[in-house]
Order: structure tokens, then sequence, then C-alpha cells
């Protein structure tokens, strides 16, 4: 009878979490609110790390102190990683002008985007300044609000993906925790040894995105009302429909809003200027595009299957296994991970942070029910796992999850939010990943047959 009963109660606070959790979106800003006051927002995966002041932190669980932090984060901000998003803009604009058909502002944005070539050529990818001062910060924080687990000799585990601005974000955070406490046994390692759970891409997974009829047409119907823009075209041009064989106002629209957006992560945003020709509403038109993206390629969708967030179902076991073995350590430090946008944001919708596990075949409810991937991956985004114990002894280990140093809520029944139980977690997730490998491994071998 008390086991009925405590479980019953253990569903009752799930239920309250989970509202209190969608009531804070309803009371919350708009996104298109936090585009005007914040264009940076709409950039999704290319949005920077936000530096506002973070929220006080919720008191140790009585008794118990912080003893080990496991961590993924991403790169900082970086310049943009290739050619194309530039290249498509740039020829359009090129192409126009050899047919003088540039207006004043036209021409005004073709060489705000000459000088954006000349700053970013040889640097695709790098790490700017600010992604490194990103991670510095981040770094300190959680040296601040975690002494506990930084004191004396401590050992940080570093890692990173063998992408160098990676590497750099990771060295970054190291130059300042070393500096802060000369004491610490930091071990660093950047191999391909650990690309396997660092940054999975899996090849079935990310074919299964686009995969059906019916998440096609919904992703088409979805951005038709938001990917062209005529005021743009007459802003731009001087007889719009003349250049039309050469300009499509759809990517041009789309690569001119992105490069603007992007410039942010750069020291150039300051004598450049292309954001300030659209208007609040046409970037937020870009943002709903680009999220539903998201949602489709890395969240739960109900029209490709619901399956994509699986993709991290080897980063999770590592976390968890990782974990286990720390937790019988009497010191077990920090293990630090660094990676990509690509494994963050499913990573979180598989645990299902902040209900980010949001399963749905309507792509209009996204952003009613605060599926803004945005709040997850800018550049910096970074998960921590805060480990609680009295002592060694304590089998009762407790955590919590910050999403970019906010504490978060899981989809798992708790008495001590915005505590869990390690024991809870780790039986749940371990369930819920061997549940969809089964399932994977049945179809397979029936398509084999």
């Amino acid at each position: 009878m008390r086991n009925k009963l405590q479980t019953v109660q253990m569903r009752l606070l799930l239920a309250l979490s989970f509202i209190i959790f969608h009531l804070s979106f309803s009371e919350a800003q708009s996104a298109l609110s936090i585009i005007r006051d914040n264009p940076s927002f709409a950039a999704s995966n290319y949005s920077v790390y936000p530096d506002t002041a973070l929220p006080r932190l919720t008191p140790s669980p009585e008794g118990k102190v912080p003893f080990y932090i496991s961590h993924y984060g991403r790169h900082g901000s970086r310049y943009v990683e290739n050619r194309k998003g530039f290249d498509t803009p740039y020829n359009m604009l090129c192409r126009a002008d050899s047919m003088n058909e540039l207006t004043e502002t036209g021409k005004m944005i073709l060489n705000n985007m000459r000088l954006i070539f000349a700053d970013t050529e040889n640097h695709w990818g790098d790490l700017t300044s600010y992604g490194q001062k990103q991670h510095r910060g981040i770094a300190q924080r959680m040296m601040e609000r975690f002494p506990e687990v930084f004191s004396g000799d401590a050992h940080v585990d570093a890692r990173s993906t063998i992408v160098p601005r990676c590497i750099l974000s990771m060295g970054s955070a190291m130059h300042v925790m070393i500096s802060r406490n000369p004491e610490l046994h930091i071990s660093l390692k950047a191999s391909q040894e650990d690309m396997w759970y660092m940054n999975h891409q899996d090849p079935l997974l990310r074919r299964n995105g686009m995969s059906t009829p019916e998440v096609t047409k919904a992703y088409d119907d979805f951005i038709e009302e938001r990917k062209h823009n005529e005021r743009l075209m007459q802003l731009l041009f001087i007889h719009p429909d003349s250049v039309r064989g050469v300009v499509s106002d759809i990517w041009l629209n789309y690569y001119l809003i992105k490069m603007g957006l992007f410039q942010l992560n750069t020291h150039l945003y300051k004598d450049t200027s292309i954001t300030d020709i659209f208007t609040a509403q046409e970037i937020y038109k870009l943002w709903q595009w680009e999220n539903i993206w998201w949602y489709i390629m890395h969240g739960a969708c109900k029209l490709n299957g619901g399956h994509q967030p699986y993709t991290q179902r080897y980063l999770l076991r590592q976390i968890i296994a990782d974990a286990d073995s720390c937790i019988q350590l009497e010191r077990p430090g920090v293990q630090l991970r660094y990676g990509h946008e690509t494994v963050l944001l499913p990573l979180t919708c598989l645990i299902g942070i902040n209900g980010f596990d949001l399963e749905t075949d309507n792509l209009n409810e996204l952003e009613e029910k605060g599926w803004w991937a945005s709040k997850v991956f800018p550049m910096g985004s970074n998960l921590q796992f805060i480990f609680y114990r009295s002592d060694i002894d304590d089998k009762d280990v407790l955590f919590k999850v910050l999403l970019n140093e906010r504490e978060a809520t899981l989809p798992i029944p708790t008495d001590v939010a915005p505590y869990y139980h390690w024991k809870d977690f780790r039986e749940h997730y371990l369930k819920k990943v061997e549940a969809y490998e089964e399932l994977r491994s049945a179809i397979t071998s029936k398509k084999s047959q």
C-alpha cells in the first residue's frame, strides 16, 4: 500500500512539474518579442551565447554537497564554416550589379558583403575571440558555483572532438581553470578514438529526417508563406522583375538574414549593417522556418517516426557509464566534453530536458508549446550534470541538470526538484535506449529477410 501511495505521489509531482514548465512559456516573452529585443535569437544554431545575468541556483540538498560534474558543451562562436552561405547571396548581387540594377541600398549591402568576405577568408569555421571568451566565462562560473568539485588537486578530464574550434574551446576553458587553481590535475584529449560517441551522426536516422511524403508536405506547406520577401526585392533592385532570372528572392532573403545575424559572432558586426534592412517580422519568419527544420531533423517529430533524438544514444550511454564509474571514487572531479550542436540538440531531446522530447505531427504547435531550438544550442551552449551526496557511502546520489547554466526539468518523477535521484535517471534512460535498439534491430532484421 505504501509503495502504491509513493507511486501516486511521484506521478502527481511529475504532472505538476510539466504544468509549471508549460505555464512558464505562456507567461514568458513570445519568440517575436525576443527577436525584436535580441535579433541574434533568430539565428538558431548561429545565435550568440546569452550573456544575461544567471538566476540564483537552488541550494544544495540538505546534508549533501556537489562532488562530480559531467558536461557536454558546444564550441564557442565561430566564423561561418563554408562559402555556400556567402557565395549564394553575393553572386546574386554581383550579377545584378553587372546589370546596373542595384539601388543605393543594394550597393551598400554588396559592399558590406565584400568586407565580410575579406574578414572571413582563410578563417572558415575558426573559433573567434568571442568564442574563446564564452568558454572562459562558462568555466569561471562553473568553478565559482561549485567550488567543492574544483578544490585542491581535483582531477579534470577534458575531451574534445578532433575539430580545431572544439579543441580551442576546450583550451580556453582549461586556461581559466588552471589559472584559478594551479593545483588541478588536468588531462586533455582530442582523438578519433572518442568520436563514436562525441560526434556520432547516425546515417540512417539523418536520412530519415525528410524521408516521408507526410513530413515533406508539412515542411513545404509551413515555409511557403514565410520564404518570400518581395519588400527586399524592391529595396535592393531598381527593376526587381528584370533580375529574377539571376536572383532567387527566397534564397537571397534566407542567406542575407543569416549572413547578417552571423556577424554577431565576429568583431566585424560593428562595421556591417545587413540585418538593419530587415524588419523584426521578416527575421522572425526565418526563425520559424529554421525552428521546424531543426525539429524535423533532430526532434521527436511523429511525421518521420519520432526517432531522430536517438542519434545520441551512444553519448547518453557513455554519460551514464562514466557517472556510474566516477560515483565509486572518493574524488571523481569533473568530466568535460566539447563538441557540436548537432549532438547537443538531439541529446537534449532524447533526455527530454525542459520538454524538448515533445512529440507532435503538427508543426504549427512547436512555437506555442515552447520547442524553440534557439534556447538549446547557441554558440557555447552546454549541459551540466551536477552530482550531490553526503559522502562516498551515500547510496542516494542526487543530481540536477543545467541547460546553458540554468536549472532544467526532466520528464521523470522526483520528490526533490530541481534535483533527481541518479538511480531513477539511469534506470529510465537505459530502458528507453534499449527499447529503441531492440526496435531498430527487429526492423533491420525484417528488412534483411
